[in-house]
């Protein structure tokens, strides 16, 4: 597992996509981009994109994303992103109360059970306690990463 933390965006693009069957219809597909700003987040989907798309698509939507850590997987057969949100429990040492604070993670996986095995992968190499809140099958079709030069 590789463990990414940057500043994501979400972006939802529209375009016409050819099915199967042959028939052309228009489409909203999902992709996450590195990016620090709503304008370089444009310029990176839309570089990203523009080799695989034949004709015109649309930005749709381009909101920052709930996560700011991806856990990537090497694995062929994870090809699926999941948000997975984790309660990190801690004790207030004043009242000795427990005292738990969120936090969502977007992991690529193959299934349910294996994005949670893939945080615990991650998690497990941390000192902090924690429970899963939840995890959930996200519609994102892949990430983009800015080159490091």
């Amino acid at each position: 597992m590789r463990d990414v933390n940057k500043r994501w965006f979400e972006t939802i693009v529209r375009y016409d996509k050819t099915m199967e069957d042959g028939e052309v219809k228009k489409v909203n597909e999902v992709y996450v981009v590195d990016a620090i700003t709503f304008g370089e987040a444009e310029e990176s989907i839309t570089k990203e994109l523009d080799s695989y798309m034949a004709g015109d698509f649309d930005i749709k939507n381009i909101n920052p994303a709930p996560y700011s850590e991806i856990f990537f997987s090497d694995k062929d057969t994870d090809d699926k992103y999941y948000r997975v949100k984790l309660a990190f429990i801690t004790i207030d040492e004043k009242t000795q109360e427990e005292k738990k604070s969120k936090v969502t993670y977007l992991v690529q996986a193959g299934s349910l059970e294996q994005a949670r095995k893939n945080t615990e992968e991650v998690m497990n190499g941390t000192m902090t306690d924690y429970e899963f809140v939840s995890v959930t099958e996200t519609k994102i079709l892949d990430v983009f990463e800015k080159e490091t030069k």
